[in-house]
């Protein structure tokens, strides 16, 4: 397996860290986790094109994890010209109602798609991209899923379990993605959350939300859905994950010195790798290790 981390950030806008996004290749399917506002951007700048991707899961329907699904979809049905499968698509409820309001005649793009679907210049678009007959509308599909469903499919297993995020206003789950012996988990965005640590049991990677400097949650509520820096740390290290991913980084200690001494404390509790997570990085599954000096 290969990890990249295709956005880093939060809502707050900014231009060094897109919003949440990360992609893992499996021999030949490329599997998107959350792809929010500028994660389509950060695949561009890997050459990773959208029709590589193969499936899709969202943690839960925050637009800083899925508001570049439109792109992803679109771009991919656009420039596969019915060469390759639909797109399938995994998520909390109600992702089917979601991306029927993006795609069918009355919804968003609806226009959009008729006109590319119906009117001869965007038809001869489509042949010069080798394109043939009458051109289809996209139609992924789309897996509403529950709480501890299982994905299987040849090559990587996913497994979902419910986290603790914005309820009962939203479903929000994680995901454990195993494959060639490896594992990857991706927390979506929690606070402490016991199931996450039954999941994470000594996988190979975790991929959670760091979102703030323990201590400095502004009310119970806020601690309870998000996830404090030492409260992660603690959490790796009951898991025995071997190496940790630090995300969904806020401005207030995405500074230097502050970085550093959000590593220096996790690594006080959790004594495994820590990586603080960039846009763009690729995580080696087995560790750190130096470069060649020359």
């Amino acid at each position: 397996m290969r990890l990249w981390l295709l956005g880093t950030g939060t809502p707050t806008p900014s231009l060094r860290r897109m919003c949440s996004g990360y992609v893992v290749q499996v021999k030949d399917d490329y599997l998107i986790f959350d792809h929010g506002f500028g994660a389509h951007h950060r695949l561009l700048e890997l050459g990773i094109p959208a029709v590589k991707i193969s499936h899709v899961f969202f943690s839960h329907h925050h637009y800083d994890h899925m508001g570049d699904y439109p792109r992803l979809l679109l771009t991919r049905w656009d420039q596969g010209v019915e060469k390759i499968k639909e797109l399938e698509v995994f998520a909390p409820p109600p992702i089917r109602l979601i991306t029927e309001r993006l795609i069918a005649d009355d919804g968003v793009f609806g226009p959009d798609l008729i006109s590319r679907t119906e009117n001869q210049a965007s038809i001869d678009v489509y042949q010069a991209r080798g394109g043939t007959g009458t051109r289809k509308r996209p139609n992924p599909t789309v897996h509403e899923l529950s709480n501890r469903d299982l994905v299987s499919r040849s090559n990587w297993t996913v497994q979902v379990i419910p986290v603790n995020h914005f309820a009962p206003h939203l479903i929000s789950y994680g995901y454990r993605l195993d494959a060639e012996g490896q594992s990857i988990v991706y927390s979506g965005d929690t606070g402490p959350c016991r199931e996450l640590v039954k999941i994470a049991k000594d996988c190979d990677v975790l991929v959670h939300m760091c979102h703030y400097l323990s201590g400095t949650a502004p009310s119970k509520t806020f601690a309870a859905f998000t996830m404090g820096h030492k409260e992660l740390a603690q959490v790796a290290q009951e898991a025995n994950v071997r190496n940790l991913i630090i995300s969904h980084v806020t401005e207030q200690f995405d500074r230097p010195g502050m970085r550093e001494k959000v590593i220096r404390d996790i690594g006080e509790i959790y004594h495994g790798n820590v990586f603080f997570g960039e846009d763009l990085m690729e995580i080696p599954l087995n560790g750190p290790g130096p470069a060649k000096l020359v």
